[in-house]
């Protein structure tokens, strides 16, 4: 099944914008539609309680506006469709975005991180993974090549 609704994840990192340039040329291809979702965080909930609503709806307005940007910069090679920023854990939060943009596929970043760092970060690519309606590409950074002498 070739997919027609790609979402794609981001945190702003440079793994998440190789993710989306990765699927922006996949959906150019197939002529598909790339959302784009971002998790405003729950990662830190004392945080949360300590903000106010207008905090809040700063933060909101200003990753919108960065999400823009970044579907600005590649509306040339793919059609862009919904633009979200939601609240919640970002496993959650992308699980529940597929659902809403009717995602045929997700494509998202990864760092690569191994041993202890995984162990106590966790894997948001791993768990949407396991838990996701459909097909997960997850896309590793690109890492430079060492030359054979």
């Amino acid at each position: 099944m070739t997919p027609n609704s790609i979402l794609v994840p981001t945190d702003f990192s440079e793994f998440a914008e190789h993710a989306l340039d990765y699927a922006c040329n996949l959906a150019g291809k197939l002529g598909a539609t790339v959302h784009l979702v971002n998790a405003l965080g729950a990662s830190l909930p004392e945080l949360n309680i300590a903000m106010t609503d207008a905090m809040i709806e700063k933060l909101v307005v200003g990753h919108r506006e960065a999400l823009e940007k970044l579907a600005d910069t590649r509306r040339a090679r793919a059609r862009i469709g919904s633009v979200l920023v939601m609240s919640g854990d970002a496993r959650d939060v992308i699980l529940e975005a597929a659902k809403t943009v009717g995602a045929d596929l997700i494509v998202m970043g990864t760092h690569g991180r191994r041993g202890v760092a995984r162990l106590m970060l966790g894997s948001v690519t791993e768990n949407v993974l396991r838990h996701a309606d459909c097909p997960v590409l997850a896309v590793r950074p690109k890492l430079a090549h060492k030359s054979k002498a």
